[in-house]
């Protein structure tokens, strides 16, 4: 890896000193681990978001394999000190390779009563539990059930609790700052920062410099901020509540060598958008309609006109898409963003994208549902739709992107399949993935796909007396593709819209054998995209139980068989890409083994797929709790069902 680490060195120029201020005190006991699993929580308004984003930033600036878990309320602002309004961000790293954001937390940090109360029970005993008693008031705790504070009345016995006044030392840090008490407060979570980055050894100077550039226009709340990081740094080291420190060593081995950066799902899909269309050579454009958790897409690609891209955020979700048609009418590689409400409305003109066999990105970033249902939780239910949520056989590849980084890749293959076969891609994230965060190498513009799209540029038929004609649906004998005229090209004039068009010509048609003819030829377009053969991870390969995924349940599902391994058992696992078509070999892996286990964020769908189309016995793990399976009960899950036949 050539990822620069900082030593971690104290911030600041306040050395750690004795009783006396003579001498420094001994150095502190540090405890080498090979992974920690750390959890901030908070109030909404209390910054949990940016203060496990700046750790996270760090601890792979250090060079650690990591995976991230935002969870945070739909509401912009849920009311104060209450159980709904807690939002929370858990951040694993170790120095080696990991999948998940981790099961269960070593380290909670907790701003407030609200945020002890919602994750107490995620805690496994033994855990540390950093608590910011300045909020422990008798009024906090009655608001979300606590009649006596656990912080005395012995139920944290089972923890190790570290009882520390964030607010007051924030403030006492602050006193010479000139800033009011209420800006203040807000720094407590860069003095919680601080404390966590000397427990771990975190490297410091990417943070002050990030708060710098935030806050270039008011240098006092930077500077603020700043030295509350250093002064919750400084208390770790001085303090004597926190004895041992920790080191978790980089994960050189873990890694193929080349540049790296921390990267969530939707920066990757955003970053891949924009390679498709560099490597196409086609403007990029994004008609899209703002919708969690897919904002973030439009957001960044706004910024990115440099490109060539541009970007549209229109009135409504029809708007966005029936604008991103147009621009693929015109020749551009067109992408609307949404997620599952939004699919929803555009369905109508998905089915036009694909009777006028145009290439269109369909970006969706799925979320629990159904209606407006869960908007920052995560959920795998749109499945079903991509593949038939239009009227009439109207049939869309679709494609499911793994892990984070991966969301880069998924987005080079949709552009890839819907340029060449013209048609209409579904790309199949989910909150998970678009907030979750890995490192991701930083790819050689040489290992980028060649995507360079032919247009139209004459006729391409010539007719029994030598007359020269443009055909619009004359099909590539290969792709069954049709030709991509560019409006305004001479002499490639063509009909376009909705009602059925006639082989060849495009002209309306009711007649009911071209009909028939029009349906199998668009379904036999997408049964023959090439996508690669499902690859099986069956070491001994005598397995009796396939463990089959999609999407972003690779992370749990890996870890899971990777436990059951460690332990003697057999088991083989396989993660589909592409949901539509299916890999060609995929009937085959399916029936070469004795059981199939199907896990899913949703009631079943991809089973329900496998088993309508390869009449096999594929069997439902499932669960809609909003959150990521976790692997311990998913390794239980497979074990179990492995030996109830």
């Amino acid at each position: 890896m050539t990822n620069q680490v900082s030593s971690p060195m104290t911030p600041g120029d306040t050395p750690a000193v004795g009783v006396l201020g003579e001498q420094r005190k001994p150095a502190k006991e540090t405890k080498r681990l090979d992974r920690v699993i750390i959890r901030f929580a908070g109030d909404s308004g209390d910054g949990m978001q940016l203060t496990g984003d700046r750790f996270t930033s760090e601890t792979a600036s250090f060079g650690n394999d990591l995976s991230t878990l935002p969870n945070f309320p739909a509401e912009i602002r849920a009311p104060a000190g209450t159980l709904p309004g807690v939002s929370s961000f858990q951040l694993h790293f170790a120095d080696h390779d990991i999948l998940t954001p981790g099961d269960a937390p070593n380290v909670l940090v907790a701003m407030n009563p609200a945020a002890l109360k919602a994750n107490i029970g995620d805690l496994p005993r033994g855990a540390e539990i950093i608590v910011n008693t300045d909020e422990f008031t008798k009024r906090a705790m009655l608001k979300v059930g606590y009649a006596a504070s656990p912080l005395e009345d012995g139920s944290l016995d089972g923890y190790a609790v570290h009882p520390v006044p964030l607010t007051t030392l924030t403030l006492e840090a602050l006193k010479d700052s000139g800033l009011a008490r209420k800006d203040a407060e807000r720094a407590k979570n860069m003095f919680a920062l601080g404390l966590l980055s000397w427990m771990y050894h975190r490297p410091t100077e990417g943070t002050e410099a990030f708060l710098r550039k935030k806050f270039a226009k008011k240098p006092d709340i930077a500077e603020a901020n700043i030295t509350a990081y250093r002064a919750g740094w400084n208390f770790g080291e001085t303090t004597e509540d926190f004895a041992v420190s920790y080191e978790v060593p980089p994960a050189a081995s873990a890694f193929p060598s080349g540049t790296y950066r921390n990267i969530s799902g939707n920066l990757a899909l955003a970053y891949g958008l924009i390679s498709a269309s560099q490597q196409s050579e086609l403007p990029l454009f994004l008609g899209s309609y703002p919708i969690t958790p897919a904002s973030d897409i439009l957001h960044e690609l706004s910024r990115h006109k440099n490109f060539g891209v541009r970007t549209f955020q229109a009135e409504d979700e029809i708007a966005a898409i029936g604008a991103a048609l147009g621009a693929a009418f015109g020749g551009s590689l067109a992408v609307t963003t949404t997620s599952g409400p939004g699919v929803a409305l555009k369905s109508e003109t998905i089915g036009l994208a694909v009777s006028l066999e145009l290439p269109l990105l369909v970006v969706d970033i799925q979320r629990g549902g159904p209606s407006t249902g869960l908007p920052t939780k995560t959920e795998q239910a749109d499945l079903l739709q991509a593949m038939y949520g239009r009227n009439g056989e109207a049939p869309v590849p679709i494609v499911a992107p793994a892990t984070p980084a991966e969301c880069f890749t998924a987005a080079l293959e949709a552009a890839r399949i819907a340029t060449v076969y013209r048609t209409p891609v579904f790309l199949l994230s989910d909150g998970y993935l678009a907030n979750g965060s890995e490192p991701w190498r930083i790819p050689e513009l040489d290992e980028l796909p060649d995507l360079r799209v032919q247009f139209a540029t004459g006729p391409n038929h010539t007719a029994a007396d030598g007359t020269e004609a443009f055909l619009p649906y004359l099909r590539d004998p290969q792709t069954l593709a049709r030709p991509w005229a560019v409006p305004g090209t001479p002499g490639l004039e063509h009909r376009i819209g909705g009602i059925e068009k006639q082989d060849g010509t495009g002209n309306i048609s009711y007649d009911p054998a071209n009909h028939d003819f029009m349906v199998r030829t668009r379904q036999a377009k997408i049964d023959g995209i090439e996508v690669p053969d499902v690859v099986v991870d069956d070491p001994d390969g005598d397995a009796a139980t396939l463990v089959l995924g999609w999407g972003s349940t690779y992370g749990p599902i890996t870890a899971a068989v990777r436990r059951i391994r460690r332990e003697g058992g057999q088991v083989a696992q396989a993660h589909l890409r592409h949901l539509n078509p299916f890999p060609k070999n995929l009937g085959d892996v399916l029936r070469g083994y004795r059981r199939v286990i199907v896990p899913e964020m949703n009631l079943g769908q991809l089973a329900h797929l496998l088993r309508a189309k390869y009449l096999v016995d594929a069997r439902s793990y499932t669960q809609v709790t909003g959150l990521p399976f976790k692997a311990e009960q998913l390794a239980q899950a497979i074990v179990k069902e492995s030996v109830d036949v």
